[in-house]
């Protein structure tokens, strides 16, 4: 029998090689996202195609998530997100991780909020009922995050043959707006094109499933502070605000380790 403490600490080390080549765990991930806003001042201004220089205080706005489209027809149309991240293979269980959320900014249409500045030359400082003949202001194909993020993930329970893991995930993160405006100001409406407004920074705080360190699903919230500093409107005028949000996020997702 002694031959056979040899040969088990030669299977030993090869297992400890391969437990050495074992660098990190790469995943992406897919999922929706019910988001809430602080109100925000709204500042239009436009002094080459127009006459106008306006702030309006206070303006409400809400999402469109309207799930219903995932089981009738395109999955993209929802508030999506996806993830793509990265999990060292070290201790502290550290990460990275690029995430997109689609979420829609759409103006409480009828709305009264007070506005100040000028209007065509004259001053103006009242309370006014926003009509959308004067205002529809909407990031409608996306207020858009884009975020880099690390992570830090800690196990809160697992199962004995380690299959079933349930973990709660932090995730600090900084990026930019890439939001798609879509605009009608007195009467002339401008679907515009995409493109970096500002930056955006927040913190996730979720839940993560895994099943045989392949598949999870991942469900929790996120806080973050966005500031949209060029907005394009109509003709050439530009907008500018900024708010918070308080997202609602879940998504699955699979796992692939390196």
């Amino acid at each position: 029998m002694a031959f056979l403490l040899p040969l088990g600490l030669i299977a030993q080390h090869e297992h400890d090689l391969l437990e050495k080549k074992h660098k990190g765990t790469l995943y992406a991930a897919w999922g929706y996202n019910k988001d809430w806003f602080s109100k925000s001042d709204i500042h239009i201004s436009d002094h080459t195609t127009g006459n106008y220089d306006f702030t309006l205080y206070d303006v409400k706005a809400i999402d469109n998530p309207d799930l219903t489209y995932i089981f009738n027809t395109d999955i993209s149309i929802p508030q999506f997100i996806y993830r793509v991240g990265y999990y060292f293979n070290d201790k502290h269980n550290l990460g990275v991780e690029i995430g997109f959320d689609h979420a829609k900014y759409i103006m409480v249409r009828s709305q009264q909020a007070h506005i100040k500045g000028s209007l065509n030359g004259e001053p103006v400082d009242k309370d006014t009922l926003i009509q959308p003949r004067f205002l529809l202001f909407e990031h409608t194909n996306g207020a858009n995050f884009l975020m880099a993020s690390l992570l830090k993930r800690t196990i809160w329970l697992q199962s004995k043959n380690g299959k079933h893991v349930l973990n709660y995930v932090l995730k600090p993160g900084i990026g930019v707006v890439i939001p798609k405006t879509d605009v009608t100001l007195f009467g002339k409406r401008r679907d515009n094109v995409y493109h970096i407004a500002g930056y955006v920074a927040g913190l996730d705080v979720s839940l993560r499933y895994e099943y045989t360190k392949h598949w999870f699903a991942e469900t929790g919230f996120k806080g973050c502070f966005a500031n949209y500093m060029n907005v394009l409107t109509v003709g050439d005028a530009k907008a500018n605000h900024k708010f918070y949000a308080l997202e609602f996020l879940f998504c699955f997702g699979y796992a692939l380790p390196l």
